[in-house]
């Protein structure tokens, strides 16, 4: 979804600016060089390089600003930045730092790091939006959950419900996915350190120290093994942002169907203007969301897929990730802003008692 977030018009139906800024390109190679100097310091406190040499290198890597045009030929050449963007780190300064910088280090450690402090930003934004839908159901709620309506089994009329019901559907899943989204946190938010074959080799003795250093530099656990071909949090997490835009692409199909003229069970502000039929206002929140949902679902099989590491590492499996994650949080993401939206717009949910009913 990311092109369509950034696309002239279509952006201002897929748009989500915070959480494009914190997996945008910038956010990636700074957390990048964060990255790179957490290793230098961490380097130096388990004695393979002079602490003076590190923290100078430290500082120079943190105030680094790699030519990317330059990262865009290398991608093209070796299929990964880091390789370019060390080259770049090593040719503007001394000699004597060289050992500093990304020495036991390998390009999955800095690119899966790099991901997963994005994602850190991100947990917390969707877990802000899905406590903001949690408020506006009960809001809502109170207001109207009194109200009437049909209950549709098979999309059939079935038997009166009161508008309470229907919001509790879309309500209650809320508080489960952040719960799951607790307890899957700790198994995601691990740093990457497995050097070149994710043994850590390179590293001797002090992998363990150095970890735990960077780690703590960097607000993430650790995991004391590579996870360079284990991808299970990932996908993992690639479920709970399926079944979070399910559940609201659920809520945006309901609407949908509720707002149907002759049945009128929702009544909501504004709507999508037609070019050819004044007389129409088309539920576009309603149908992004389920729009989005259906996205989500079908890239999910795709993140199963790159569960697929052939022995200690995978070109194909990880790009086919670096393809498919980041559309897939923002296709989240704008379901959340979508869904809050959508409930904003609602100014009649069902049928006040008394009132003549139209839904049956």
């Amino acid at each position: 979804m990311s092109h369509l977030a950034a696309h002239p018009w279509l952006s201002g139906l897929f748009e989500d600016t915070e959480v494009q800024n914190e997996l945008s390109a910038q956010a990636q190679l700074r957390h990048m060089l964060v990255i790179e100097a957490a290793f230098a310091r961490a380097l130096a406190k388990t004695g393979r390089v002079p602490a003076d040499v590190a923290e100078q290198a430290a500082e120079y890597i943190l105030d680094a600003e790699p030519d990317i045009a330059l990262l865009k030929q290398g991608v093209a050449e070796d299929g990964l930045v880091v390789p370019a963007l060390v080259r770049q780190l090593k040719q503007g300064c001394p000699h004597d730092w060289h050992p500093a910088i990304h020495t036991g280090l390998t390009s999955q450690d800095v690119i899966d790091t790099a991901l997963i402090l994005c994602l850190k930003s991100v947990l917390p934004l969707l877990s802000a939006r899905l406590t903001a839908l949690d408020t506006a159901l009960t809001h809502l709620g109170e207001q109207q959950g009194h109200n009437q309506l049909m209950a549709r089994t098979r999309m059939q009329a079935a038997l009166p419900i009161t508008v309470a019901t229907r919001l509790s559907s879309w309500q209650l899943p809320i508080s489960d996915h952040q719960d799951r989204l607790k307890q899957m946190a700790p198994r995601l938010l691990i740093l990457q350190l497995g050097g070149a074959a994710g043994d850590r080799a390179a590293l001797g003795d002090v992998a363990g120290a150095i970890e735990t250093d960077m780690a703590q530099a960097l607000g993430l656990s650790h995991a004391g093994v590579s996870w360079h071909s284990r991808r299970d949090a990932i996908a993992e997490f690639s479920n709970w942002l399926s079944l979070v835009s399910g559940t609201l692409g659920k809520m945006g199909q309901d609407i949908a169907l509720m707002s149907q003229q002759g049945l009128d069970d929702v009544v909501l502000a504004g709507g999508g203007r037609s070019s050819a039929m004044a007389h129409k206002r088309n539920p576009i929140r309603a149908e992004l969301l389920v729009a989005l949902a259906r996205a989500n679902a079908v890239q999910l099989s795709g993140m199963h897929h790159a569960l697929i590491h052939e022995q200690e590492r995978s070109g194909a499996a990880w790009v086919l990730e670096w393809m498919l994650l980041p559309q897939m949080v923002l296709t989240t993401g704008r379901s959340l802003t979508a869904s809050l939206e959508l409930v904003e717009q609602i100014d009649r949910i069902g049928h006040p008692a008394g009132a003549s009913d139209q839904s049956s």
